[in-house]
């Protein structure tokens, strides 16, 4: 086969097509767009995961002089606090627990202070207002578990919160959305799909009288379909291209420029990762180019 026969009838091609050819390499670079988004979505909800679940702490909150509980009958004592914290450093939990803090009521009213700074709420707010809290970090952030079991019905503890429950919510949405945009890639890319078969279709009949000089001759059908199925492949790589970078370009300007800027305190996405994700987009197009091409060429050969 003569590979510069071959590239001339591709050339050919898609110049005939050159309306046909753009819409594909539209829609392939929207869908593969969304396919990359997709990817980094779940690669960076995995890694939002372990960076704040290694992070969550438990929040043992004693009780104060204003808020009624079961176990509460005014604020807690200095007997309480001590009896939760020999139960922290006891045979049972210690082996959990990584590390604890206790925070008194002074300590919290300082630490809500600086993060309301210039807020007006602070005026409204003293330290017998807050909490004493046993702040725990667990060895393993899935056993809260027991700690709650152990501590809730303990006199003068208020409350045992798990701080995973606040990321929960967030982490959820983030995976509709990923979801979302895989759904959304999926229908791209089905019409990507539709739409080489189309546009293979278009070529082969607008050049019917070539192929039918060309199978006079002997040509095999090797030979005919090859040109055409590297036209719907060059058309997606050329989609795919665009998507690789338009990935890239959103990791390196939005995800490390502005939000590893705005929220410092997490673990975002690299441009390791985007790299990563290019080839796939890569394999994504062709193949299915490739794959979609050859269908309707030999379909068209057929009739």
């Amino acid at each position: 086969m003569r590979l510069g026969l071959v590239l001339s009838e591709v050339g050919q091609g898609l110049r005939r097509n050159a309306s046909m050819v753009i819409s594909v390499v539209l829609v392939t670079f929207v869908s593969l767009t969304f396919v990359g988004a997709a990817i980094l979505l779940q690669m960076q909800i995995g890694q939002m995961k372990g960076y704040w679940y290694e992070r969550a702490q438990v929040a043992v909150y004693m009780c104060n002089d204003i808020v009624v509980a079961a176990n509460c009958n005014g604020g807690a004592t200095p007997e309480q606090v001590a009896a939760v914290e020999a139960q922290l450093t006891s045979e049972v939990l210690a082996p959990l627990i990584d590390r604890f803090e206790f925070e008194s009521q002074e300590q919290a009213y300082e630490n809500f202070l600086a993060q309301f700074e210039g807020n007006a709420i602070a005026d409204f707010v003293s330290p017998d207002m807050l909490n004493q809290t046993f702040w725990v970090n667990l060895k393993d952030p899935t056993q809260s578990d027991v700690l709650s079991e152990a501590l809730a019905g303990y006199a003068g503890v208020e409350d045992v919160q798990d701080l995973r429950g606040y990321l929960d919510p967030i982490l959820s949405a983030l995976n509709a959305a990923s979801y979302a945009a895989i759904g959304v890639a999926a229908l791209m890319l089905t019409a990507a799909v539709l739409l080489i078969a189309t546009t293979i279709r278009l070529s082969a009949f607008s050049r019917r009288r070539e192929l039918s000089i060309m199978r006079l001759v002997g040509a095999s059908n090797r030979f005919i379909q090859t040109p055409f199925v590297l036209e719907g492949v060059v058309a997606a790589l050329i989609g795919s291209v665009l998507a690789g970078a338009a990935v890239v370009s959103l990791v390196h300007f939005f995800v490390q420029g502005y939000l590893s800027s705005s929220l410092p305190d997490t673990s975002f996405v690299s441009l390791d990762d985007a790299l990563l994700v290019v080839p796939v987009l890569f394999g994504v197009g062709v193949v299915l180019a490739a794959l979609s091409a050859n269908v309707a060429i030999r379909r068209y050969l057929k009739v």
